[in-house]
């Protein structure tokens, strides 16, 4: 079987700046090859995310990080703003993040899966299914109109494989280098690598890849499982 995503229209949820390179950037990128328009949407501004030496103006210095990386992969980015650690699932975060489902209105929705490690992962897998649902309701008032209907949603990979039951693998073979350019501008977070309370990330990347890809048989891979919630499963 081959997915392909043809003229879908690609978001990804994400807490922090660096996220989506971790977990699904190879599989934006496939979607971009196949047709598709893709997006990532930072729900926190990365300014937790400090080295051993402080970085001044750090989340300034992740927007610009961030940016860089959105543009390797020709995706259009969303900014949240709100600081690391502080991420909830409430009533103003949820309407901005519907405001953004209808100013790009996905037809898929990639986000953290609800038991990841990070507390901020978390909130955003919550944030991002909870908007999945009110960016079609026409009871939900932002400044642009409802979508016709919602989106898929599929949850990703967590962090490091850990608790998590893939329920498919994308290939994404022919994408890895991309997504090690991607992680690089990322230089804040690079910079940590000597930090003993901080993992490698590239490491950890190309490990979570090469493993995925394995179990599917193929150079490497992303893995997820689709949200079967009425109104939010499809067909393929």
């Amino acid at each position: 079987m081959r997915l392909h995503f043809g003229s879908e229209r690609v978001l990804t949820v994400v807490a922090h700046p660096d996220d989506a390179e971790l977990f699904c950037a190879g599989t934006l990128a496939r979607a971009k090859a196949d047709g598709a328009a893709i997006a990532i949407a930072v729900l926190c501004n990365g300014d937790g995310g400090q080295p051993h030496k402080p970085i001044r103006n750090l989340a300034a210095v992740r927007r610009r990080e961030m940016d860089a990386a959105a543009r390797l992969l020709g995706a259009e980015l969303y900014c949240g703003n709100i600081s690391d650690g502080t991420l909830a699932d409430d009533r103003p975060v949820r309407l901005l993040l519907t405001e953004v489902y209808r100013q790009f209105r996905p037809t898929l929705v990639l986000a953290h899966s609800p038991t990841d490690y990070h507390v901020d992962h978390r909130a955003a897998s919550a944030l991002a299914e909870a908007a999945s649902w009110f960016c079609s309701s026409r009871g939900q008032k932002t400044k642009s109109s409802p979508l016709p209907a919602s989106p898929a949603l599929w949850w990703m990979d967590t962090m490091n494989m850990i608790g998590f039951d893939p329920g498919f693998y994308v290939d994404i073979s022919g994408f890895t280098p991309l997504k090690e350019k991607m992680l690089a501008c990322h230089r804040s977070q690079m910079a940590r690598s000597g930090d003993s309370s901080f993992s490698p990330l590239l490491d950890l990347m190309l490990l979570q890849a090469h493993a995925r890809g394995m179990q599917a048989g193929v150079a490497a891979a992303e893995a997820f499982r689709a949200y079967h919630a009425f109104k939010r499963a499809r067909a393929w």
